[in-house]
């Protein structure tokens, strides 16, 4: 089995760095300005978002793990590197990709790019199967070796759109799992509409969302990653839509793994205070000095 995820965290953080109306500790805010989301210190003595998504990786059997960073963001590095941080992950051989910005641009090129540019620096990864995974959502260890044990090629976790915690205004902005009668992806739908919605429905009514965790054939998402356009509006790349141009030139390519549970999600100023409650009740001991 190839123990390999990717971990994306090279991004310029936008949506955390705006103003927000939740209450927030001060200190918090400060280093959402300076910080990638994912080393904001929301966990027991200030330990970074990150450390509980590795804790939960290491859990779930990982072993080879790369995290894709900014170019202009080294605190990453800086910490993981630090004798006492690194021990609290004795099973994970920790590396780091460097996504670059562009001349002209003042951030990155997107999900795709990130993850074209970890493939193209990690030349073992040829031939091998790996995870894909945002930063800034903490999956489960059992969603993460759900992923890690399936055979398909290719697979995504489905989630059960119903059992996500999110308030209805959030959750509607999800992207849709479209699969056919034996689970291969269809389709993803970015913002759908309510007739997209209920197009979504599977045969028991039950509505799956991508949460951006992925699980991939080296050769066969690479060619996609190569030729994916920058997106007309958001001028980048991405990832979903890469998946969206390898399962048009190859129906059944992708399996989508139905999962009902909620991810914790840390987009905004506004998602710290339920991060940290949570955190403080489902890792009580974890790092603690």
């Amino acid at each position: 089995m190839d123990r390999n995820i990717i971990i994306l965290a090279g991004g310029a953080s936008s949506r955390m760095k705006r103003s927000s109306e939740a209450v927030v500790d001060s200190a918090l805010a400060k280093e959402a300005q300076r910080k990638t989301k994912a080393m904001i210190g929301v966990g027991l003595h200030a330990r970074p978002f990150l450390d509980y998504l590795l804790f939960n990786i290491q859990r779930a059997g990982y072993e080879n793990t790369i995290i894709v960073v900014g170019e202009n963001d080294s605190s990453i590095k800086e910490f993981y590197g630090q004798k006492e941080n690194a021990e609290q992950f004795p099973s994970l051989n920790i590396s780091y990709v460097i996504q670059n910005v562009p001349p002209g641009r003042g951030k990155p090129l997107g999900t795709a790019d990130a993850l074209l540019k970890a493939l193209n620096q990690t030349p073992s990864l040829n031939g091998q199967r790996f995870t894909v995974c945002n930063s800034d959502n903490l999956y489960s260890p059992a969603a993460l070796r759900l992923i890690l044990e399936d055979a398909h090629p290719n697979v995504l976790i489905d989630y059960d759109r119903a059992a996500l915690q999110f308030t209805e205004e959030r959750v509607a902005q999800f992207a849709v799992v479209v699969k056919d009668e034996e689970g291969f992806l269809t389709e993803i739908v970015e913002k759908p509409s309510s007739d997209e919605m209920n197009r979504a429905k599977d045969v028991r009514g039950r509505t799956g969302v991508s949460m951006n965790i992925w699980r991939f054939t080296y050769g066969d998402i690479l060619p996609f990653l190569e030729s994916i356009p920058l997106h007309p509006v958001r001028k980048e790349k991405e990832l979903p839509v890469a998946v969206k141009m390898m399962i048009a030139q190859q129906p059944r390519s992708v399996f989508a793994i139905p999962l009902s549970e909620d991810v914790v999600d840390l987009t905004s100023l506004d998602d710290i205070p339920a991060v940290k409650q949570y955190i403080q009740k489902e890792f009580p001991h974890f790092g603690r000095k």
